[in-house]
């Protein structure tokens, strides 16, 4: 590769851009990515991929509105001694140059498997880049590295035309069998399945606060995993519509008063607009969903909104020996009032960090190969509308129009090379 090429990227610079009076990204030149072993030996293990299309997450949304990750960038760039981040972290490329080693460290022999990591190929992969060394990579947990580093934020990302990615990050991809914008957004769809099996679904009630990509991700796993009912829960009614055409049985929308509340405008606020604190519960949603399952509660309740007040309503919906899955949590000192009653009630509280790849990528796989299930199928129609203003041109971005697609859309694909 040519290193003195110049190549288009969605970027932030924090000396030219600022952060705190600044949004979004801007398309600027930057230098071609090159493998040199001599430089940098860890170039034996990488590739440089050609983009094909790139999945924008809701870190990304955070990183435009510079309301997330704000530490990370600063110091991440602080480090290398730079100024400019590249943005992005979900992708399908092609790969186009392999370091020495990577044949030898990552190429599958089985005949079997048409899908390599080799040139030629499509890839998809996993944005968290671990070291491989540190104590918990070791023990073969390194979606908790204590070293881990992540695309798009704490180091360069992917909405570029060109990239360099660590090939032990990478996921072959056989395109007759998922489709490229699909596989492009292997990535959140892992982290729908990592929380959808961090419990056994099967015959249980799961309620999903926040109907964002990985929530509505989760209602279809959910659905496939053989939970007996799914209760979705949002502010947005777009959401919540999208989420029962995938199949929830029971939306909720939060700040929608009660059937039986005759003083109150649809939509309008009702408990919520006299919360004292940000970690407040909705009353009205705990009081729907116990009315759901006969005043016990969900057995499982899975967090994939954000902010504290739906985590306590996660505790408060769960059942007595339930489990809690949190997702979405923000930065930020969370209040859970009564944490006694989390311990004497017996719930389970899980995390949801990283993909856990190889683990959850494969049974992604398996569930987006299986034309049967229908959820490639509704993840198309329904999510990404078939591509109907959600795969959008990167040559043709300008940050008004993105901005405009980004706010009327739950998930967006860039489509960048051929």
């Amino acid at each position: 590769m040519d290193s003195t090429r110049k190549v288009k990227a969605l970027t932030i610079d924090l000396e030219k851009d600022g952060w705190d009076k600044s949004r979004g990204f801007v398309m600027r030149d930057v230098p071609m990515p090159v493998l040199d072993e001599k430089v940098n030996p860890d170039d034996a293990m990488s590739v440089i991929l050609k983009m094909r299309f790139a999945g924008v997450c809701g870190s990304d949304r955070g990183m435009w509105y510079r309301t997330a990750f704000k530490d990370m960038v600063h110091d991440s760039l602080k480090k290398e001694g730079k100024t400019t981040r590249i943005n992005g972290h979900e992708f399908l490329g092609e790969i186009v140059e392999a370091g020495s080693m990577v044949k030898r460290l990552y190429y599958d022999p089985d005949p079997q498997n048409k899908a390599k990591v080799e040139v030629g190929a499509l890839v998809s992969g996993d944005s968290h880049v671990t070291c491989g060394r540190c104590f918990q990579c070791r023990i073969g947990e390194g979606h908790v590295c204590i070293n881990e580093a992540i695309l798009g934020i704490s180091i360069d990302g992917i909405f570029a035309e060109y990239v360099k990615i660590p090939a032990k990050n990478l996921w072959p991809v056989d395109d007759t069998k998922i489709l490229p914008e699909i596989a492009a957004i292997y990535d959140p769809f892992g982290n729908a399945v990592h929380a959808t099996t961090s419990v056994d679904l099967r015959g249980q009630r799961v309620a999903i606060f926040g109907c964002g990509p990985v929530g509505l991700f989760s209602i279809l796993l959910a659905r496939n995993f053989g939970a007996a009912k799914v209760i979705a829960v949002d502010v947005n009614p777009a959401n919540l519509a999208m989420a029962k055409e995938l199949g929830a049985h029971e939306t909720i929308q939060i700040g929608q008063p009660r059937r039986s509340d005759s003083t109150s405008e649809v939509g309008a606020p009702t408990e919520a607009s006299g919360k004292k604190h940000d970690y407040d519960i909705d009353p009205d949603v705990i009081e729907r969903i116990m009315e759901l399952t006969y005043g016990k509660g969900v057995d499982v309740s899975v967090e994939m909104a954000g902010p504290f007040s739906s985590v306590n309503n996660c505790i408060d919906s769960t059942r007595r020996g339930g489990h809690v899955i949190l997702f979405g949590i923000k930065d930020g000192d969370l209040t859970i009032p009564k944490f006694s009653r989390v311990i004497v009630r017996g719930l389970t509280i899980h995390h949801i960090i990283g993909r856990q790849i190889f683990r959850t990528w494969q049974i992604a796989q398996r569930v987006l190969q299986d034309k049967s299930n229908g959820v490639q199928d509704a993840i198309w129609n329904t999510i990404l509308k078939k591509g109907v203003g959600t795969v959008i041109s990167f040559k043709d971005f300008t940050p008004e129009s993105f901005e405009k697609s980004m706010n009327e859309n739950p998930k967006l694909v860039f489509k960048i090379g051929g």
